[in-house]
């Protein structure tokens, strides 16, 4: 399908950004930020700060001198192929020829480093700090930073991740039309996978119908989580795509549990998806009642000047007061995925977990983060009894007054296509 209205970015959206990035060095007290990103095939959550530079294919290394323009150190040729092409065409490209390096190793960085006159400068690195949820501790290999370190004994490296990270959370008007846009492909993913789902149909259908729907709207999805079973408790992406083994056919009574994860322009939007396939058991309905809640919680709480860990304890409210118990964390950041909700110890409270290792609780990070417009939040409350376990939820940012919520679709359950047992059961 062939989208004609399709939101980019402009120059000035360029301008806004770099003109950011000085006026963060200025305040941090750095000459320069050397900032790392993640393979492009890194995966959802991926660490892609350097799209933010360069508005370009995800990989580059970035070093940005604070009185000068940004310099793209690109993993390869084909980079460099792209952007040659990209500028024939008339594309009007971040990064001048002049500042892009054909390589990101370790020498690139310091022959770089030394050009520019910042061999005794403050660098703030963005790739030393967490990365929630993949990267705790970091995302830079241990042979280039050792060999940048050794190179430059009198420079001053210091981790900025969490300042830089709050900085572009606020997104722009620009930057919220590419969240929208991401929003409204993932529903359409969605809409594809529950026209699909039914009794004999092989979980890789569903999977397929999805991605399809995602590439078909001009998007690119990193690989989508998806499990399914009658009291399936799991997530990420499904065990046919790692081990060597058929994909599971859907039964009558089964739910599908989704993770659904749609891109454009570099900013993501995030769909929690639970399908309902026949006449499921009717503790995946209370399930359901307790996540819609905490939803709806987190809705009212998501305003400037509260903060994200009031946003969390919110959500928490309906999910403490329950008897059954929660999965996973109800709320994380997007755009970056930076911030994430408190989690309870899963295999502390989960059943059938004999014999595993226990997974301690973890308070929020970043709850005294305050909230402000323009920050986008994946709402996915979760929650089960037994083992019958429902997901909801979608994209949300926080608007000037009232939060703007993207994907209502998904915060509620959904029943498989021509499902009227579910369809009567939910009360629609």
């Amino acid at each position: 399908m062939l989208e004609t209205h399709v939101p980019t970015l402009s120059m000035a959206e360029r301008n806004r950004r770099w003109d950011l990035a000085r006026s963060f060095m200025a305040r941090e007290g750095v000459e320069a930020l050397l900032v790392f990103g993640e393979h492009e095939d890194a995966g959802p959550a991926a660490v892609a700060y350097d799209t933010w530079f360069t508005n370009d294919r995800p990989g580059a290394t970035v070093i940005f001198p604070r009185g000068g323009e940004p310099i793209a150190l690109l993993p390869g040729p084909m980079f460099i192929m792209d952007h040659v092409e990209s500028t024939r065409r008339g594309e009007a490209m971040w990064i001048s020829p002049q500042n892009l390096r054909g390589a990101r190793t370790s020498r690139t960085i310091i022959e770089t480093i030394n050009a520019l006159g910042l061999a005794e400068a403050a660098i703030g690195v963005v790739g030393l700090g967490p990365h929630m949820p993949w990267s705790p501790e970091g995302i830079i290999p241990y042979g280039i930073w050792s060999s940048v370190l050794s190179s430059f004994p009198s420079a001053g490296f210091r981790p900025v991740d969490l300042s830089f990270g709050q900085l572009v959370m606020r997104l722009s008007p620009e930057e919220i039309a590419l969240v929208r846009h991401a929003a409204t492909i993932g529903d359409n993913m969605v809409r594809a996978m529950v026209e699909t789902a039914a009794p004999g149909v092989a979980e890789n259908h569903v999977y397929a119908a999805g991605m399809a729907a995602g590439y078909g709207h001009g998007s690119l999805p990193p690989a989508m989580h998806m499990w399914s079973g009658h009291d399936m408790v799991a997530a990420g992406i499904p065990s046919w795509a790692y081990r060597a083994q058929a994909p599971r056919v859907l039964c009558d009574g089964d739910v599908i549990y989704a993770e659904v994860f749609a891109t454009h322009g570099g900013r993501q939007a995030q769909n929690q998806v639970t399908i309902t396939v026949g006449d499921v058991h009717p503790d995946v309905y209370r399930a359901a009642q307790v996540a819609r809640a905490s939803y709806e919680a987190g809705l009212e709480v998501l305003r400037p000047g509260r903060t994200f860990g009031e946003l969390v304890d919110a959500m928490h409210q309906p999910i403490d007061a329950a008897n059954g118990w929660p999965f996973l964390i109800a709320v994380h950041s997007l755009n970056p995925g930076l911030s994430v909700g408190k989690g309870r110890g899963l295999f502390s409270h989960g059943p059938a977990t004999e014999g595993y290792p226990l997974v301690s609780d973890h308070p929020t990070f970043m709850a005294d983060m305050e909230l402000v417009p323009g920050m986008s939040f994946a709402f996915e409350p979760n929650y089960a009894f037994g083992r019958h376990l429902v997901h909801l939820g979608g994209t949300v940012i926080v608007g000037e007054d009232q939060p703007i919520e993207l994907n209502p679709y998904t915060a509620q359950l959904l029943p498989a296509a021509g499902d009227r047992v579910a369809i009567s059961r939910s009360g629609s």
